[in-house]
């Protein structure tokens, strides 16, 4: 393997002036420069950019520590931070959940991080954020300096939802819930009880864990006891999918027997029967706002801007039982 000291060698110069010449810095003759260039491509001499940067306290390498790759929600969320980076000379580093991930971290291996994994300790992110390290979570809100929450609205979401059944006249509600652990999960949650309280209703919750299989089995058990709600909510499509197809088993149909609403609008939603009521948000904008802030502030130091990415309810045929009749501000 050729070195940098082999270049030196070859171009008859010390090792710090054939440092100067292939990283551009320090100042040397023209002539001299030109030499070891040549001797550096006479040789097939490539520098090491990693060790290089490091030496330079730059990476210039964002990492991504995500729960999970599959499935569309992920997939447009990694399609949007890939695509802000492509737009600069960062690369990109995803890194799924594993034993190795709080090492990388700490190590600080990159430039910046975007999380979006709730097994990452909130205490070990607050630690490590700072100016040199900077942070963007997608998953749990924190008032940090160089540390942003970018989030989606899952409050004014749920309280549309509500509404939308509380509309067509259906009092018992019943919410599945995703996993406990989840930044997303709760804000849906409390926000659609919440609501509920104002009205003076309350609302059956059933805990699943955002797949399909949680959905089907928080409806059989729901149904098996014969206790049927008028509407149930659940905290993402998956689990509504799940739940429709127990219902199916059951000889149910939505929205007819009960009316169904989802969370997150993944494609599958668009085409089944029922086609399903679900919450839209633009999943590639936000990743790729967490890479563009992200990259702006190590580039630049453009301070962070904390929003809420918007969200669409969409009504379809699981939901629409009734009527709606009038609509209001609540």
């Amino acid at each position: 393997m050729v070195t940098i000291k082999d270049v030196a060698r070859r171009a008859n110069v010390s090792v710090t002036s054939a440092s100067y010449a292939l990283n551009d810095t320090g100042t040397i003759a023209e002539t001299t420069r030109n030499r070891i260039i040549k001797a550096a491509k006479d040789l097939n001499y490539h520098p090491n950019a990693f060790a290089r940067n490091l030496k330079k306290g730059k990476t210039h390498t964002l990492g991504v520590f995500i729960s999970r790759f599959g499935g569309s929600f992920y997939e447009d969320i990694l399609e949007g931070i890939h695509d802000a980076v492509l737009k600069t000379d960062y690369e990109l580093i995803v890194c799924p959940e594993s034993r190795t991930t709080q090492k990388f971290l700490e190590h600080r291996q990159v430039d910046g991080a975007i999380v979006f994994d709730s097994k990452i300790d909130s205490e070990l992110l607050i630690k490590l954020a700072s100016k040199s390290f900077p942070i963007v979570v997608m998953d749990r809100s924190l008032d940090v300096d160089y540390l942003l929450p970018l989030l989606i609205d899952n409050q004014s979401a749920a309280r549309e939802i509500f509404y939308h059944f509380y509309d067509q006249g259906l009092r018992e509600l019943c919410f599945i819930s995703g996993a406990l652990d989840s930044y997303d999960n709760s804000e849906r949650m409390n926000a659609f009880l919440s609501e509920a309280d104002k009205n003076n209703l309350i609302v059956d919750i059933h805990r699943g864990n955002f797949t399909f299989e949680s959905g089907y089995i928080a409806a059989k058990t729901i149904l098996e006891n014969n206790a049927l709600p008028e509407a149930v909510f659940c905290a993402n499509d998956q689990m509504a999918i799940g739940f429709i197809e127990a219902m199916k088993e059951h000889g149910l149909k939505a929205p007819e027997d009960i009316a169904i609403v989802g969370f997150d609008d993944i494609p599958v939603t668009r085409y089944m029967q029922p086609t399903l009521s679900t919450v839209g948000s633009s999943r590639t904008l936000w990743g790729a706002s967490a890479a563009e802030q992200l990259i702006n502030f190590i580039e630049s130091q453009v301070p962070f801007t904390p929003f809420r990415i918007p969200t669409q309810f969409i009504p379809r045929a699981s939901s629409q039982k009734n009527i709606i009749i009038h609509s209001q501000e609540h």
